[in-house]
């Protein structure tokens, strides 16, 4: 039992139906690995676990009812948890109690799972890195100096720690990769649809989607099952029913793998571990070609939408954060020309992608083009000695990709000297997150990365 935080959502899930292991036993090693590491990590920012167990001890009085059936779940704070403090990572909501649950959290509910907590965020998931004025940072597992990366840094770090087994994220420009990348765990930022959003207010933005994250593809594609479907309250809900794909290993496949997205810098730490790749996806019987992209229309598409949503979002709202504040401030000079042109941009790239796609079934790149910084370092100023323009820029192998709407998965590759985690991203055709699962899985099989734990 001492290890039982560590093992795996599927094998917990097993352990638990079978009754070799009760819920409440897997929730209390949950709540004694949060209390032995979570003050020095600072992932889980909200704790119930009181609440946790008395849902576990109703878990263990009925029979299974779903596929998660008594496992812990932490919840983004950027998620209304109803009746469970949800701040979104600002001093104007510390005391924000929602009356409700998101959809997400009721899907996850439905299939069994058990909220044991609220996970660390930066202000409304602004950045990928996790500090707040709340709660303060949250540190990397693998070494406390660095950052866990952002905006699902509370996540990436809970699940690398064996806090919980699984964990929601949400991703606009790679807030649910990013942090992967950096902690050593999955992520899957999903086709735009599959997890649907309800939203009053910006129902048709698909930029933003949340996900799932894990420290396996086989526990991410678990928690999938559970959080994907449709709901006709969002209009770009897709009514397919996610499938994984039944076919194992990528032999036979076609993989693109482009080192740098077209000339982007990126950190010789970072690229020498990513390098590694292709070699691996080829001795598993896979076919790659290094291939020359240019997705640079990406960048203006991306910064033209998300200005526009965080005006729509949070124009109303005064004493926001500096990070915050500025993309309102960016979003207020938006003008319908702005958004004409973004449109314009971000349909050329996806029929430019889609035809690229008739030959390739993914594209493999980085995640993040620097490994984990500073905890202290408010963002990232320089890569190779370039100068980055803005807090945003550092991020751009991330969301010139969200501006695809394709699914997109982090996977641990590999580490730095030093001990860092660095992530693959793997890129499917839009609607084909199956395929990317499936690539994602057999790179994990073949590298077994994911199971280095941090020195905690």
């Amino acid at each position: 039992m001492s290890t039982l935080h560590y093992l795996s959502a599927t094998e917990l899930a097993h352990l638990v139906r079978t009754r070799q292991v009760s819920a409440v036993e897997v929730v209390q090693a949950c709540l004694d690995r949060i209390e032995e590491v979570n003050p020095r990590v600072n992932a889980i920012v909200t704790l119930v676990a009181e609440q946790a167990l008395a849902a576990a001890k109703s878990a263990d009085a009925r029979e299974p009812d779903g596929p998660l059936h008594g496992l812990p779940v932490a919840h983004k704070d950027l998620v209304d948890t109803a009746g469970i403090r949800t701040t979104y990572g600002s001093p104007l909501f510390a005391g924000n109690v929602p009356g409700q649950d998101d959809l997400i959290v009721r899907r996850l509910r439905a299939a069994g799972a058990i909220t044991i907590g609220k996970t660390n965020t930066p202000e409304f998931g602004t950045g990928s890195h996790t500090v707040n004025e709340v709660f303060g940072a949250t540190r990397n597992p693998y070494d406390l100096t660095k950052s866990a990366g952002g905006s699902s840094g509370g996540a990436a770090a809970a699940l690398a720690t064996g806090m919980v087994p699984l964990a929601d994220g949400s991703d606009m420009g790679g807030s649910l990769r990013n942090p992967a990348s950096f902690c050593n765990v999955v992520g899957l930022r999903p086709t735009p649809g599959r997890v649907p959003v309800v939203s009053d207010a910006n129902a048709w933005y698909t930029l933003s989607v949340l996900g799932p994250m894990a420290r396996t593809v086989e526990d991410v594609t678990l928690m999938f099952g559970a959080i994907a479907g449709f709901d006709r309250r969002s209009p770009h809900a897709i009514k397919e029913v996610f499938t994984p794909e039944p076919e194992e290993g990528v032999a036979g496949l076609r993989i693109a793998w482009s080192p740098d997205l077209g000339g982007l810098p990126v950190d010789p730490r970072t690229a020498a571990v990513t390098a590694t790749a292709p070699a691996v996806f080829e001795r598993i019987g896979a076919h790659v070609d290094e291939v020359e992209l240019d997705l640079s229309e990406a960048e203006d598409a991306f910064r033209t939408y998300r200005a526009w949503n965080y005006v729509l979002s949070f124009g109303d709202l005064e004493g926001l954060g500096p990070n915050t504040a500025w993309n309102v401030e960016q979003g207020r000079k938006v003008t319908g020309t702005d958004l004409a042109r973004a449109e314009q941009a971000r349909s050329r790239l996806y029929q430019r992608m889609a035809a690229f796609f008739d030959t390739y079934d993914v594209l493999i790149t980085v995640v993040s083009q620097v490994p984990p910084f500073p905890v202290e370092q408010p963002h990232v100023s320089e890569i190779n000695g370039e100068r980055l323009p803005d807090y945003l820029a550092w991020m751009r192998s991330a969301y010139w990709i969200s501006v695809l709407h394709a699914p997109a998965a982090s996977v641990p590759a590999g580490f730095t000297p030093d001990g860092l985690p660095v992530g693959v991203q793997i890129v499917g055709r839009p609607f084909d997150d199956a395929r990317v699962l499936r690539v994602a899985r057999a790179f994990e099989q073949a590298t077994q990365y994911g199971l280095r734990r941090p020195p905690l």
